[in-house]
């Protein structure tokens, strides 16, 4: 089972249900098999506990051992491991969106048939529910869209818009702070420079030329 990753609260639990109308009428022995996260995932866990169906959760791999799943889906992962009859471990990166994009499509290629929540949408980059659906029809395997009505996605929340910083410019120094703060200009009066007709050093006035 498989879906969008961005449903409300309100549409996972119609999700919920419809999934367990769904697995109830599936053939006796028929489990239900999900790759561990939020959102989807538990619902599915949750229908399959009410239909009375097995549940196998896959959980991410490094080597023998589980690998730490982001902080997002820890929560999930502990309800799961109750609902589930059975784990399996699967090598995959749980922070990477094409290494769980590759569990998926080897989930379904071992399924025999396909849950899709859903809302018919193309792939983007964060949601690849489209390409599974594709995955899993180019490959003969049977696909059962879930979407009930009244159902609804998430809103990306808006990004702040940017703010500019204007650098302040260094403030202009005024000729009565140049004088007061010492900072005499070559020629001024009083700054000792021997210009025409002014003071003589000594304090002794220049005599004009005739």
């Amino acid at each position: 089972m498989v879906g969008h990753t961005d449903l409300t609260t309100e549409t996972l639990t119609l999700v919920e249900a419809e999934l367990s109308a769904r697995l109830l009428r599936e053939a006796d022995g028929a489990k239900g098999v999900v790759r561990v996260g939020a959102g989807v995932p538990v619902a599915a866990g949750r229908a399959a506990r009410r239909a009375g169906r097995p549940l196998v959760v896959l959980l991410p791999a490094q080597g023998s051992v589980p690998a730490v799943l982001p902080y997002r889906d820890r929560h999930a992962a502990g309800e799961l491991l109750l609902l589930a009859e059975q784990m399996r471990l699967m090598p995959y990166d749980p922070e990477g969106r094409d290494a769980c994009v590759a569990a998926d499509e080897r989930m379904i290629t071992t399924s025999r048939r396909l849950l899709a929540v859903w809302d018919g949408s193309p792939s983007n980059g964060r949601d690849a529910t489209a390409h599974l659906v594709a995955f899993a029809r180019a490959r003969g395997i049977p696909v059962d869209v879930v979407w009930p009505a009244g159902a609804t996605r998430r809103t990306p929340a808006t990004a702040p818009a940017s703010v500019t910083v204007a650098a302040s410019a260094a403030p202009r120094r005024t000729p009565a702070a140049s004088a007061a703060g010492g900072g005499r200009r070559p020629g001024a009066a009083g700054s000792g420079a021997s210009g025409p007709g002014g003071p003589r050093p000594g304090g002794q006035p220049r005599m004009p030329r005739s």
